[in-house]
């Protein structure tokens, strides 16, 4: 049997995989995936579970669930040889292996962008991640807790004060969808006031969301501060030792909530440990069709596709243009990916990656959203619904499409869930202390 090797399980791969086991009859090929996790997330609802809208489960996809007919191996794939057509695996433990493969597919997904500023690899948290969601929805809820027990001063401020850096569809839908859980957390705690809360967006550029035109990004802007939020534009952060927020414009606060949303970067592998031809911000070079190279120089048995592949886009007027990395784009390549896989099995031709943008849509809290198609944009409640949608259609199986339902349904009725379960993170201090009040540190 042919050895099909997919590195990464996100969205590309997943589908690759998913739509392979479909199309392929049983002996003619052994299809591998490997990624670290043992889920798909579903990263559009991830500014929903930081609310509280939806179970954190629910935001990611089961592969061994979904996968029936694929070799599953958890690791990290730190180096890709395909001159040899092996790869080399880190398991979480024990030592590196090789893999052999026939062909390769690289779908390893981005990895957030970092900077080098003072204080963010010590007190940030990144929203690529379900535990990162959850991570923030739970630092915000025991916040509040702890800023009730606390006379207005210094230490309440900070705990109120909550910095994401970074104004794309990331930072954005999760700044949003926080903000209204805080505003909607007040209800419950009369001890606090709503000018006491400090929301700031922080944005090196002119504008947020690139992905719309200028005029909705300014009325997304507008909404923001209409509820109480700062927007700061052509800012960046200097320094964020110790919880202390420093800006370039000269402004400083302390905030207890740092979320780093400030883009992607390629995936190290492809960025720095393939023999696969890559650009010049380590992407995989790959064809229309989604083979890896170019029209003159194919490389042999290997595709990618995804966050981490230099997809052609076809259809925009913008000669050399690439597919932005999205959600949208990255299944569809996916499925694409595993019909054009099957197709050169069985001596057909592969056929080009071309999608025209269904528009962006996005959440900025619950009853509010944005939705551009061309010239029409949609504001308010009627672009939420859209949001919720559009994703519960996307989201991978029927399983997770009714749970995510019945979430939604029972958040109608009941409300949201506003319970922190911030303790899981430290599961043996109860049995450690006996009762004692948690070391300090850990209150955090």
């Amino acid at each position: 049997m042919r050895k099909i090797l997919i590195v990464g399980g996100g969205y590309a791969g997943f589908y690759t995989a998913w739509k392979l086991e479909k199309k392929l009859h049983r002996g003619e090929a052994e299809v591998t995936v490997v990624d670290p996790r043992p889920y798909l997330t579903y990263q559009p609802f991830l500014p929903e579970v930081v609310a509280g809208s939806i179970e954190a489960r629910h935001a990611a996809v089961s592969l061994r669930r979904h996968l029936k007919r694929t070799r599953l191996v958890a690791g990290t794939v730190v180096r890709i040889d395909h001159g040899h057509r092996t790869v080399t695996v880190q398991p979480a433990d024990g030592d590196a292996f090789r893999l052999g493969y026939d062909t390769i597919v690289v779908t390893a997904g981005a990895v957030t962008r970092k900077f080098p500023v003072p204080g963010i690899a010590e007190e940030a948290i990144g929203l690529k991640h379900v535990e990162e969601a959850v991570a923030i929805r739970d630092k915000l809820l025991t916040s509040f807790d702890r800023a009730a027990t606390l006379p207005p001063g210094p230490q309440r401020a900070k705990l109120l004060t909550v910095t994401f850096v970074g104004g794309g569809f990331s930072g954005v839908e999760g700044f949003g969808e926080l903000l209204s859980l805080a505003t909607a957390l007040l209800g419950r705690y009369p001890e606090l006031s709503r000018d006491e809360l400090r929301f700031h967006l922080v944005e090196a550029t002119g504008r947020i969301l690139p992905e719309v035109s200028d005029r909705p990004g300014r009325w997304v802007v507008r909404s923001l501060e209409r509820r109480g939020a700062r927007v700061h534009l052509n800012t960046q952060v200097t320094s964020a030792a110790g919880g202390h927020v420093v800006l370039s414009t000269g402004e400083s606060f302390d905030s207890e909530l740092i979320v780093w949303t400030a883009g992607n970067a390629a995936n190290p592998v492809t960025g720095r440990h393939t023999d696969l031809p890559v650009d010049g911000r380590g992407l995989v070079v790959v064809r229309p069709d989604l083979r890896v190279g170019t029209e003159d120089a194919p490389v042999p048995d290997a595709w990618a596709a995804g966050d981490d592949a230099a997809v052609p886009d076809l259809a925009s007027p913008v000669p050399g243009a690439l597919t932005t990395p999205n959600a949208q784009h990255a299944y569809r390549q996916g499925k694409l990916l595993a019909r054009n896989l099957d197709a050169t099995l069985h001596g057909r031709e592969p056929k080009p990656y071309l999608h025209h943008s269904l528009g962006a849509v996005a959440t900025l809290g619950l009853g509010r959203g944005i939705f551009q198609y061309r010239h029409l944009v949609i504001t308010g409640p009627p672009a939420w619904l859209m949001h919720r949608g559009y994703h519960v259609l996307a989201v991978p199986s029927w399983e997770r499409k009714i749970r995510v339902l019945a979430v939604w349904l029972t958040a109608a009725v009941a409300g949201r869930d506003i319970l922190s379960l911030a303790s899981v993170q430290h599961p043996r201090d109860a049995f450690v202390t006996g009762g004692e009040p948690a070391p300090a540190d850990r209150a955090s």
